[in-house]
């Protein structure tokens, strides 16, 4: 039982960053019906570049306060790689999209592969390391085989992704943003004849993913410590798969998607074998979409002829 529930916990904790990916994949795919698969190495980017921010403001300024460190980077991060976003949604897909629906995936790929080497070019091969912090835990359980514990660092990361979870479906549902958002999704050429800004809609939709990408970033560097270029692709596509698996465009299933493969992941592991835990965690969409092809939350498309 102690080892159900650390592994519960560490299941929630990991399926909430794979989550907060989730929900740009499932925001960018609804509205303009591409997959973003740059997005993982977005994702991987704004890690890099809270390592450095981290590391500029502890090592270099000699800030002491680690709390008000993270704070810096997570508002620093978040506006640097939403700025990388929307010079990407600018070069590389604005200008394809009335193109046939190949064009804009294979610029997403190019793109992705792209960032990857850029960031193996400057950063280099090897893992980069960020000093341990936030490394107070609270035992839930003790005296028995196990130990359960609960460190500040999960805490955070499942608060964190809570309250963006409902920030960001209270701006989808309640603000003019979300509503042309909606209106973009369900017929983008008749919401710009009503007025709507379709082009800054979706540069919004890109840079609002972006931001969440940054905060996953933020958040994984800091529970895990070690960063290197090939971190994006995998999350990246663990993090679709949660987005589908949930039901694209739903962000609650977005999230509830990342939740379920992070405890598939994080079980197997445990009970059985780590080497065959992305199987598991794949294995758990495809018997979803057989019985439920539009996912937990999503809803089938209806055309009207």
């Amino acid at each position: 039982m102690e080892i159900f529930l650390q592994q519960l916990i560490n299941g929630v904790t990991l399926g909430s960053i794979y989550g907060l990916i989730a929900i740009g994949y499932t925001m960018v795919f609804g509205i303009i019906g591409m997959v973003n698969f740059a997005h993982g190495d977005v994702f991987m980017l704004s890690a890099f570049i809270a390592l450095i921010l981290f590391l500029a403001l502890t090592q270099l300024l000699g800030l002491t306060s680690v709390a008000f460190a993270f704070v810096i980077v997570l508002f620093a991060g978040m506006a640097l790689t939403s700025l990388w976003a929307f010079v990407i949604e600018r070069i590389a897909y604005r200008r394809l999209r009335g193109s046939f629906r190949l064009a804009p995936l294979i610029s997403a790929i190019g793109m992705s592969i792209f960032l990857s080497n850029l960031v193996y070019v400057l950063q280099g091969p090897r893992n980069k390391a960020l000093p341990p912090m936030f490394n107070d835990v609270i035992r839930l359980s003790e005296g028995g085989a196990y130990d359960v514990t609960l460190s500040v660092k999960q805490i955070m990361i499942v608060s964190v992704t809570a309250v963006l979870l409902a920030g960001f479906w209270f701006i989808v549902q309640k603000t003019s943003f979300g509503r042309a958002q909606r209106a973009c999704e369900q017929d983008g050429r008749m919401a710009a004849l009503l007025g709507v800004d379709v082009d800054r809609t979706i540069s919004l939709t890109f840079v609002i993913g972006a931001a969440l990408a940054a905060v996953a970033g933020v958040l994984y560097i800091v529970y895990y410590g070690v960063i290197n270029s090939g971190d994006g692709f995998v999350p990246g596509v663990k993090a679709f798969t949660a987005a589908v698996l949930g039901g694209v465009g739903s962000l609650p299933g977005a999230v509830l998607g990342g939740l379920l493969i992070g405890l598939v992941e994080t079980f197997w592991a445990a009970y059985f074998s780590s080497d065959y835990k992305d199987v598991a965690a794949f294995s758990i969409l495809v018997v979803t979409l057989i019985f439920m092809p539009s996912g937990l939350f999503g809803r089938p498309d209806v055309e009207k002829v």
